[in-house]
């Protein structure tokens, strides 16, 4: 019996590929405790006469900004997600914050809730009536190891 769990995504892609730690950069990316995180501190340490050099990692978790850490032997791979973003138009808002978007195809995609923080300083009922009231909306979508989250809305530009 295996214990092998493989995640797929309708790309084919993996959600992680291997990179060797002393690979990883600052504002980079890389998978701390189980979580896709962007790397916002670094630093190497040599450690003993026959020890290998450390690399301590501060990063981001890029859903929900908590701070992670970590300390791994610089020769060492770690999991690096594989991130993307895309950006949709907001065509609707429901009364629970779930976002009405459409997609490159036409098609719309209804299952990602918006945090009240990106819509500046109206909240969510403010927003939807702007909505509802003929204003355009971009929302960009960041996706990482099968989760998703809207990183920013903006206005969208007049054609």
């Amino acid at each position: 019996m295996s214990d092998h769990d493989f995640e797929s995504s309708g790309s084919g892609a993996s959600a992680t590929y291997p990179m060797q730690c002393s690979a990883l950069r600052k504002n980079g990316f890389v998978v701390l405790k189980g979580r896709p995180c962007k790397i916002i501190e670094m630093s190497t340490s040599k450690t003993g006469k026959h020890g290998h050099a450390k690399v301590h990692l501060v990063g981001l978790d890029i859903f929900t900004n908590k701070k992670l850490e970590d300390i791994s032997p610089s020769t060492h791979n770690m999991d690096v997600p594989n991130v993307s973003r895309t950006e949709y138009t907001v065509i609707g808002c429901d009364e629970d914050g779930y976002l009405s978007l459409m997609t490159s195809d036409g098609s719309t995609k209804d299952d990602i809730k918006i945090d009240p923080e990106l819509v500046k300083d109206k909240d969510v009922k403010k927003f939807r009536e702007e909505i509802e009231g003929g204003k355009e909306f971009l929302a960009t979508v960041v996706s990482a190891m099968g989760e998703e989250a809207v990183s920013q809305i903006r206005d969208a530009p007049n054609c």
